[in-house]
């Protein structure tokens, strides 16, 4: 995967902060995004099967665990 340039706006005391302390903004950004698209996409994944998810917490509640008669522990 390659790298594209991007222009972020930030606090300008926030940017003198991460200069001062030679943290690379870049890479902090970079992770930063990631972790909110990973949180977003587990968020819309949840949202779209949520009768799904529903569904198989109602069966459990009512049923049991499928396969909890074989359990040892």
């Amino acid at each position: 995967m390659g790298r594209v340039k991007v222009n972020l706006t930030l606090d300008s005391e926030v940017a003198q902060s991460a200069r001062s302390l030679g943290l690379n903004m870049s890479r902090l950004a970079e992770a930063a995004i990631v972790e909110a698209a990973k949180i977003e996409r587990n968020r819309l994944w949840r949202a779209e099967n949520q009768s799904a998810l529903s569904a198989y917490a109602e069966e459990v509640a009512t049923e049991g665990l499928p396969l909890a008669g074989y359990r040892s522990f």
